[in-house]
């Protein structure tokens, strides 16, 4: 079943600038950037994408000259109904070989400060060839396992199409049951994004799935918002 979205999201953050995405300002041997999307390259394929009906969100990165840098990002501040304030907090260290290439490895916390139960933490590592990002991520948390492979295959032109994809393998330590008697112990799930600015506003198209559905998806809990096909259409414009 394929499950059709239309979300337009604002998103409200205070600049002095009038750059839609990025404040950056150096302080000495340090580059601090406050954003309203991920400006880690590795990272950014990693942390919690932003939550459907989210309005506020952000975050900040501090990069030192030596190539360590550390951060946080708030996919959502639990204003929603429902919904719990998440802090993605990062620790890392990126180096180039050359002008060509360049390696990064890291390590992000998940942290749910009012359900602590929640909070996992996952170590990553990558390289950029090019421009083009490719990156695996492994954690093992108390009850499961997850291994990510990721890419972002940067812009591509003459379009200005932006192309990221996601693959994730979860590995549970209790089969969960599920209603006709089985169980699910090991399932997969994936997404693929397509993204362009146009005239301020960033637009986004979004397919997610995963390798259940049916009775079986009552023991999903992947990176998707849904356990079946879910095909996303997105606009985001920050206002200042």
């Amino acid at each position: 079943m394929l499950t059709r979205t239309v979300l337009l999201a604002s998103t409200l953050l205070t600049s002095t600038i009038a750059d839609a995405q990025v404040f950056s300002r150096e302080l000495g041997d340090f580059d601090l950037k406050l954003a309203t999307q991920p400006s880690r390259s590795m990272a950014q394929g990693l942390v919690k994408p932003t939550s459907p009906g989210s309005t506020f969100h952000g975050g900040l990165d501090l990069t030192h000259d030596s190539g360590w840098y550390v951060g946080q990002w708030a996919p959502t501040m639990g204003i929603k109904p429902g919904s719990n304030l998440e802090v993605d907090s990062y620790l890392g260290y990126k180096r180039p070989f050359d002008q060509t290439l360049s390696y990064e490895l890291g390590v992000i916390h998940y942290s749910y400060p009012k359900v602590d139960s929640l909070d996992s933490q996952q170590i990553f590592a990558g390289l950029t060839v090019l421009g083009t990002r490719f990156g695996a991520a492994f954690s093992n948390d108390p009850g499961r396992r997850d291994s990510t492979l990721f890419a972002d295959l940067g812009v591509n032109q003459p379009f200005g199409i932006g192309v990221s994809m996601k693959y994730t393998t979860h590995q549970l330590g209790t089969p969960v049951s599920i209603a006709d008697g089985g169980s699910v112990r090991a399932f997969n799930d994936w997404s693929i994004k397509l993204s362009r600015p146009w005239m301020g506003i960033d637009l986004n198209v979004i397919y997610s799935d995963s390798s259940l559905d049916g009775s079986d998806c009552s023991a999903y809990s992947g990176q998707n918002t849904q356990c079946d096909g879910l095909l996303t259409f997105k606009a985001e414009r920050t206002f200042y």
